[in-house]
């Protein structure tokens, strides 16, 4: 007598592990920072943040992500309103807190978000003093505050160095983490590594550098190549900074503000709309359009566009007007 069992077919743990974390990254997927003009990412070509999403699923431990930045306002007044937080850094904070929130939906033990405020590291660089970062960041922790952002945390050089001088903290930083100044510029020449990444990261930097500097009475070209050499310093101490954070925040998903290529290390993460993959609440400010949408540019041409508005007693971003001219 034959008899005939019936297969039933379950879904295992380790199934269900790697269906979160996919349906997690799946939720930053949309948010992605890139210079990509081309192709449709997946979740599969991030392995790197599957598998740190998967480690987290499977000991049931909250989604811990750092993101680096949210240093301190850009110092070209042609750029920024100001020089403390204004309409761009809280809109981003929300998004980032409601970002968390979905993660929640979709996994209980939720998520939160560690905003690693990198400015005391480049202060000396993009000449902005260690006071204004000081404001800045008081600033920004404020807002976090006043409106209840509660997946959102802050750490920055305090967290780790207390009341020592600022110049202290940047030396140790530096000594203790940043890579060689000859490992940086063989990189940008192709020589360590193959995809570009170094270099495209590099040229970003510099143009910022050059776009924000002011006070310079030297030559256009005296200033490149100053730009050039604070480049490569910016990018040491970006490196010894995420160093330093992997150390403080082990088993972290690393999100970045810059541009990153499918398969990197960090995700890149785009906080607001902008014409520019590089462009940030800090470097910018807030056009908000009459259907409510916002769009991130250069303050000089908003206020082409748009009335300046006030919030808790400072500039906080410009409001379209129609009939002004569009500019290019």
């Amino acid at each position: 007598m034959t008899s005939t069992a019936t297969t039933t077919t379950t879904t295992t743990p380790a199934t269900a592990i790697t269906a979160t974390a996919t349906a997690i990254l799946a939720t930053l997927l949309p948010h992605r920072r890139t210079l990509e003009t081309t192709g449709y990412a997946t979740t599969a070509d991030f392995p790197s943040q599957l598998d740190q999403l998967e480690t987290l699923v499977a000991a049931r431990r909250p989604i811990l992500l750092t993101l680096p930045g949210f240093p301190c306002k850009s110092p070209n007044p042609a750029k920024v309103l100001g020089r403390l937080p204004d309409e761009g850094e809280r809109l981003a904070l929300r998004f980032l807190d409601r970002l968390c929130a979905r993660i929640g939906e979709l996994y209980a033990p939720g998520a939160r978000l560690v905003i690693c405020s990198d400015g005391h590291l480049f202060s000396d660089l993009i000449g902005v003093t260690d006071p204004d970062v000081d404001a800045y960041n008081d600033a920004l922790r404020a807002m976090i505050r006043t409106a209840g952002l509660s997946h959102l945390t802050t750490f920055d050089l305090r967290d780790v160095y207390g009341d020592l001088p600022c110049d202290a903290k940047r030396a140790q930083v530096h000594a203790r983490y940043a890579p060689s100044l000859d490992s940086l510029r063989a990189e940008t020449r192709g020589a360590a590594t193959g995809d570009g990444e170094t270099l495209r990261l590099y040229r970003g930097i510099t143009r910022f550098l050059f776009e924000d500097a002011t006070g310079f009475d030297g030559t256009r070209s005296a200033l490149q190549r100053a730009c050039r050499t604070r480049a490569y310093g910016v990018i040491q101490r970006s490196r010894a900074w995420g160093a330093l954070i992997a150390d403080h925040h082990p088993g972290a998903v690393r999100l970045s503000i810059h541009p990153q290529p499918r398969g990197a290390e960090k995700f890149g993460i785009r906080l607001l709309d902008a014409p520019d993959a590089w462009m940030t609440p800090w470097h910018a400010c807030v056009l908000r359009r009459p259907d409510g949408s916002v769009r991130l540019m250069r303050a000089a041409d908003a206020a082409k566009q748009g009335q300046l508005t006030h919030q808790d007693g400072r500039p906080s971003h410009y409001e379209y007007e129609t009939g002004r001219p569009i500019p290019f």
